[in-house]
């Protein structure tokens, strides 16, 4: 897989939609994920931003995602290497 550099995480009840791209803006991969893949899908991840809309469900998910050694706020959560 081509290096990603930004996620775009759309938040959902069932089904979240997320758009990888690398450095140079390049679509890395867009996919469908359920609940139960979104936090594998993170795990698998290299060091990379991490946006997301701010809605209801949005400090739940920045909560999650940076237990994955994240930081950031809620509009972007970097993840840093270590």
């Amino acid at each position: 897989m081509k290096e990603v550099s930004i996620v775009g995480l759309d938040l959902a009840k069932r089904v979240f939609q997320v758009h990888a791209a690398g450095s140079d803006g390049s679509v890395v991969l867009r996919r469908e994920l359920s609940r139960g893949q979104l936090m594998p899908f993170f795990t698998e991840l290299p060091e990379c931003t991490v946006a997301m809309d701010a809605c209801a469900t949005a400090h739940y998910w920045a909560r999650e995602i940076g237990k994955l050694v994240f930081s950031g706020n809620l509009d972007e959560i970097q993840r840093q290497s270590g």
